[in-house]
């Protein structure tokens, strides 16, 4: 298992949506960034959307990486076959042992179903390359429902990169996903966090903290994965809460 760092490590910086930093990180500064704080690995995901540089700037990236001892990981949005195959061959051409993707899209929300229909015709073409489908789970996804989905591909090059917040959102915690996706972790994004009432105690909040300050066991976290004989990168993700100023969320991030 080796450390490493994913792109949504610095989410503020490299911009969101109806944030716009004044000068956003773009992944050669993400590269350098990673490797002054003494990781092994990078996870360059959908933020960072690897299809939209050039050829040229492609090979600059991974000789970069190359050169300052980092392996990377190469991570997307979207299950259409079109660009899985596109991003197949970036993860080929970036030596990347995964490709990790968060099935839905803003304009496509496949059921368990389909997400088996499409791919399943992709699966030869991960076992050729020697790569492992990763296969987030984020969100509306419930764990069995995941589960579902691999029972349906068994055999073949494909499992979860299990992130440790994002079930939240189909009212699942981390006990229940680590014990039931654990057999199946071939990526983990390690996010921590922290639960607490609003100040009117109608409901809760959740924020990001850094790892290991907040209410994420990772001790028996990874005491649980090895227990399950799974050893895969283990990658640091944030989720800073946002400050009245952008620079101030920014710097958080480090």
């Amino acid at each position: 298992m080796r450390l490493g760092l994913s792109t949504y490590a610095y989410a503020w910086a490299i911009g969101i949506p109806g944030y716009p930093p004044a000068q956003p990180m773009d992944a050669p500064v993400f590269i350098q960034r990673a490797a002054d704080l003494g990781v092994g690995v990078v996870q360059i995901a959908d933020n960072l959307p690897l299809h939209r540089l050039a050829a040229a700037e492609q090979d600059h990236l991974s000789a970069q990486a190359q050169s300052l001892g980092l392996q990377v990981e190469v991570g997307t949005r979207g299950i259409a076959p079109d660009h899985l195959r596109t991003y197949l061959e970036l993860a080929q051409r970036f030596e990347s042992p995964i490709l990790r993707v968060v099935v839905d899209t803003a304009d496509h929300h496949p059921s368990p179903e389909e997400v088996v229909a499409l791919l399943r015709p992709l699966m030869p073409d991960f076992e050729r390359a020697g790569i492992t489908l990763a296969i987030e789970n984020h969100d509306r996804f419930k764990v069995r429902a995941l589960v579902g989905i691999f029972a349906a591909l068994v055999g073949a090059p494909v499992g979860i990169c299990l992130d440790t917040v994002n079930s939240f959102g189909a009212g699942e915690g981390p006990e229940v996903v680590v014990e039931t996706l654990g057999p199946y972790v071939v990526n983990l994004h390690i996010k921590d966090f922290t639960i607490r009432r609003h100040r009117h105690m109608l409901g809760f909040e959740v924020e990001g903290t850094p790892a290991g300050q907040g209410m994420l066991n990772v001790p028996w976290m990874m005491e649980q994965l090895h227990g399950m004989g799974r050893d895969c990168n283990a990658i640091l993700e944030t989720w800073p809460p946002p400050e009245p100023e952008l620079i101030r969320t920014i710097e958080k991030e480090d």
